[in-house]
């Protein structure tokens, strides 16, 4: 294994989650409890945002992204990655970008979820799901996602 395959990428997708009645899909982080998030994932290698946003969809709720409108916003989010996860990077990596999506659903559907990443999952209103996010930036894009949605 490569030096750079041993760290995860400082690059990112952000994927809310929704119904057209603007239900948001929440996953519960497995390492912690209270820690509310919509899907989130690194980017592997020279993928595709849009690819590794619908891979990380896959992977993390067993819904095919194939199958739904997937939006890119063009909006990417820098914040400074937590300490207890800092060890997935490569020394001196501080930062992650972010870039968010979002994958509009007819209606809730049920979640497969990888439990080596999330415990628990739930649909909620809009306002609801921006309030229980542990993320800043999570709570910022959902509750974005009725002006994206209009343009």
């Amino acid at each position: 294994m490569t030096e750079e395959m041993k760290y995860k990428k400082p690059v990112s997708v952000l994927v809310i989650v929704h119904t057209l009645a603007l239900e948001v899909l929440l996953l519960e982080r497995a390492g912690h409890s209270g820690y509310w998030q919509s899907v989130t994932g690194a980017q592997e290698g020279d993928e595709a945002l849009i690819d590794a946003a619908r891979r990380e969809v896959a992977e993390e709720t067993g819904i095919d992204a194939q199958k739904y409108p997937l939006l890119d916003w063009r909006r990417k989010e820098r914040y400074r990655i937590f300490e207890e996860w800092r060890h997935r990077y490569a020394p001196g990596v501080l930062y992650n970008t972010e870039h968010v999506f979002s994958l509009c659903l007819p209606a809730p559907l049920p979640v497969v979820l990888a439990p080596c990443e999330h415990r628990a999952w739930r649909w909620l209103p809009l306002e609801a799901a921006a309030g229980a996010c542990f993320s800043p930036s999570n709570r910022d894009c959902i509750l974005a996602l009725p002006e994206m949605l209009s343009r």
